[in-house]
């Protein structure tokens, strides 16, 4: 197992990664996603960390009109090619941002955050109040994050992780201003880069503004 060398710049990391991927997006969306996001009425969406496009492309043939950011643009350009060929380009753009940093402008019906995690230097915090700020009244964020990781990971296996509670805690969003939806872990099978399974735990949060 390689694991990967960190670098000041995330984008160093991100695009190194991507880069060495030669086929799309498999087109499959994060499991948490079509759990909080099927059946809510349709809107605009924020995709934060869109990688190559899965999730995004996912939203869009559900009705959204969809942006998803990613810090490498190597990613992006692999999402813009297989909205392309998934004939829904039409409603979907990819921009790039370091999350550290910025976002999109705008108000959004959902926003998404699936495992925003970096080996680089990256305040995730902030980016994520950012992206609870972008949340329109009736809105909903929804943040997944590793609670555990498998075993093909790069991840020191003695890594604890944080909480839902926990990093809700971190995000100090006000109770009269948001409702929970759901915040705890939640199981599910992972696939491993050749195939490999295992159980892992995801920590969710989704939370609808007032």
């Amino acid at each position: 197992m390689t694991v990967p060398q960190l670098h000041d710049d995330p984008a160093d990391f991100w695009e190194g990664h991507y880069t060495k991927m030669s086929k799309l997006s498999g087109g499959r969306p994060s499991a948490i996603l079509v759990r909080f996001a099927e059946g809510r009425a349709i809107g605009r969406a924020l995709d934060l960390g869109c990688a190559r496009g899965d999730d995004a492309i996912w939203l869009t043939k559900q009705g959204w009109t969809v942006t998803g950011v990613d810090v490498a643009e190597s990613a992006l350009n692999a999402a813009r090619q297989a909205a392309r060929e998934a004939e829904v380009a039409e409603r979907a753009q990819f921009e790039r941002h370091d999350l550290g940093v910025s976002i999109p402008e705008g108000k959004f019906d959902l926003v998404t955050a699936m495992f925003l995690h970096s080996p680089g230097k990256f305040d995730r915090v902030s980016a994520l109040r950012r992206a609870a700020n972008a949340v329109v009244p009736g809105g909903l964020l929804l943040i997944g994050a590793h609670g555990s990781c498998p075993p093909w990971s790069w991840a020191d296996p003695d890594t604890v992780y944080p909480t839902a509670e926990d990093e809700m805690a971190a995000l100090d969003l006000s109770p009269s201003e948001w409702r929970n939806v759901f915040v705890g872990p939640v199981e599910r099978v992972a696939i491993g880069p050749d195939g490999q399974t295992a159980t892992v735990i995801d920590t969710v949060i989704a939370v609808e503004r007032r």
